[in-house]
């Protein structure tokens, strides 16, 4: 079984916690995405991240000193959103690692995919940025099945905690019979499901610290993630998608 998760924009150096692993898988093809960024203007990096002024100053600062081999922290640190604080990685028991290392992968428009403890440095790209890497128009374009290649064999099922946008850079190759079951994170408003982003997030970080800490290894561990914020939903739930319902 493996777990996918999305990246976070906070990023961090940390190389005290824990030694990074290895290097990315894919690093020829991110230092072909860097130096596609790098030729950018001002102007255009901007446009790209669409952030404020004060952000794109210092991540286009960064950007022309980033050194893909050198001061790296493991990805599991390195990400400091939402998602990574309530995972709280720093806390995990040795089983809890191993189960990371061995299940859990995260996807990045950068990277390609990123095992838990890959060296990487800062920078800001999202898989759905509109960047035009040599020939390809979009980062999907110019992944195509490397990530779904790296992820899985195809034989296994794939857990996804990720968001839509890097969900669909592996949809497309999913092989016959191979599942993809999504955990959705939802509130009942007027008997409708809605997804709160913040409430999702801090959610999905919460299960991966789950099924880590308790060693799962079935889809039906899943359903007996116990928080007492969530509720597991039979009723709203279907073969590819677990629903939780919040209880506030």
């Amino acid at each position: 079984m493996k777990i996918i998760i999305a990246p976070a924009k906070k990023m961090i150096v940390d190389n005290d916690t824990f030694a990074y692993e290895e290097l990315p898988q894919y690093l020829d093809q991110t230092k072909q995405i860097l130096q596609t960024m790098q030729q950018l203007s001002y102007e255009q990096a901007k446009k790209m991240w669409n952030c404020s002024d004060k952000l794109a100053e210092q991540n286009y600062d960064w950007l022309q000193k980033i050194d893909l081999t050198k001061h790296l922290t493991p990805a599991l640190l390195a990400f400091s959103g939402i998602q990574y604080q309530y995972m709280a990685p720093d806390l995990f028991t040795e089983p809890a690692l191993d189960y990371v290392r061995q299940n859990l992968r995260i996807l990045s428009g950068f990277y390609g995919i990123l095992r838990p403890f890959d060296g990487v440095v800062p920078y800001r790209l999202e898989m759905q940025s509109k960047l035009q890497v040599a020939t390809y128009n979009t980062l999907y374009d110019f992944w195509n099945s490397k990530i779904y290649d790296a992820l899985t064999d195809g034989t296994e099922p794939i857990v996804n905690l990720s968001s839509q946008e890097y969900a669909n850079a592996i949809k497309p190759y999913l092989k016959p019979n191979q599942k993809l079951i999504t955990i959705v994170f939802g509130s009942l408003v007027d008997n409708k499901l809605k997804t709160k982003a913040t409430l999702a997030k801090m959610a999905r970080g919460e299960m991966v610290r789950f099924m880590a800490e308790n060693n799962i290894t079935d889809i039906s561990g899943i359903k007996r993630f116990s928080h007492p914020d969530w509720k597991f939903s039979p009723e709203l739930s279907v073969d590819d998608r677990l629903v939780f319902v919040y209880q506030k």
